[in-house]
């Protein structure tokens, strides 16, 4: 069971360092979906063993594991959007689900993560997905990537996508007994707007996968992580790769620094450069950032936030726009990568020739 304060819950969070086999040297569907079986075993492995052995250390369970991001596929290369959408995308009631659920209920957790995952309301495209899973078993969250160089998301069928889900599922947030969790997808860490309209709508806890390049020096995604934990005064739960192995890219690339941040932007613990680890863990005190949100201070910035003066000015900028792969009303499954390059290049002209870059 979670500790409870007067206040709310505490319990210890573990942000789950490791590797990921990739499978784009699969040759086909069948090679693919043995390898996703592969992480998954191993994603069951360590989770257990950082419930059993934190509880055992802290005298306090473990009811969030956070992963990193794509864990059980890695990220596409040179294959195409049809040919990564059959053989790396998850089915939203699939085997795969199925497994990640068993390993939450089975430690009686919250378990975090991100995959790609195809969505009968658009059989032309797939989604990255950011997930939570109850210790039920069952999806309680999720969340659809907003930006991307190369993926489709919501955006791209905007219009769409609201008339089959809603605007309430596009920032959602999860009320649990441990606290109110939302997510976010990797470097949308260096969005601000997408942590704050997760943070409007109630989470106190940021679940973070990403696969990021690792650095003793301050990084973008670093700084942004602090950032974005102090100015919503929120935990962030961030999860990196260990490796990605079985690509023609040197494993250790994106690698290390997974963490927990509190709402003052400390880092509460950190997992060492490289390798597989769970010690990037910590007790995450509900209570106290409920304490502090409720404070009458200076420092108290989320209750001082007027909204409504920022909204004019995003409403009337036209910088990135949507529906790029509606036509007519019809979802246009994306030729290639490169069709999100070309949309870029001519985001960027436009904006040259209106004076805003």
């Amino acid at each position: 069971m979670t500790e409870t304060t007067t206040d709310g819950p505490e319990f210890t969070g573990v942000a789950l360092q490791m590797s990921v086999k990739g499978i784009s040297r699969c040759t086909d569907r069948a090679s693919a979906r043995a390898r996703i079986r592969e992480n998954l075993q191993r994603i069951g492995e360590y989770t257990t063993t950082a419930a059993s052995f934190h509880r055992f250390f802290y005298g306090v369970p473990v009811r969030l594991v956070v992963l990193p991001e794509y864990v059980v596929t890695g990220f596409p290369l040179k294959e195409s959007p049809a040919v990564w959408r059959d053989r790396a995308c998850l089915e939203q009631n699939g085997p795969e689900y199925e497994e990640l659920g068993r390993i939450a209920q089975t430690n009686d957790l919250f378990l975090a993560g991100n995959v790609y995952e195809i969505d009968p309301a658009f059989p032309e495209l797939y989604f990255q997905t950011c997930f939570i899973i109850g210790p039920n078993g069952n999806v309680i969250l999720r969340y659809r990537r907003l930006t991307s160089c190369f993926e489709p998301t919501p955006h791209d069928v905007w219009d769409r996508y609201l008339d089959v889900y809603g605007p309430e599922s596009i920032f959602p947030v999860a009320r649990t007994e441990i606290g109110n969790l939302g997510t976010i997808a990797s470097e949308e860490i260096l969005y601000p707007e997408i942590t704050r309209c997760v943070v409007m709508r109630g989470a106190e806890i940021i679940c973070h996968p990403t696969s990021e390049p690792g650095s003793a020096d301050l990084t973008i995604k670093e700084i942004c992580r602090r950032a974005r934990a102090i100015e919503n005064m929120v935990y962030v739960v961030a999860a990196n790769t260990a490796t990605i192995d079985d690509i023609p890219i040197p494993p250790y690339t994106c690698s290390a620094m997974s963490k927990i941040v509190d709402y003052n932007g400390h880092i509460l613990a950190e997992a060492a450069q490289g390798g597989e680890a769970f010690n990037s863990n910590a007790v995450i005190d509900i209570g106290a950032l409920r304490r502090t949100r409720r404070r009458t201070a200076m420092a108290n910035v989320m209750s001082r936030q007027p909204f409504r003066i920022y909204a004019d000015s995003y409403a009337q900028a036209s910088f990135h726009e949507g529906n790029y792969l509606l036509r007519d009303g019809k979802v246009v499954e994306p030729p290639d990568r490169d069709t999100f390059r070309r949309r870029q290049s001519a985001n960027i002209e436009r904006l040259v020739k209106a004076g805003l870059l």
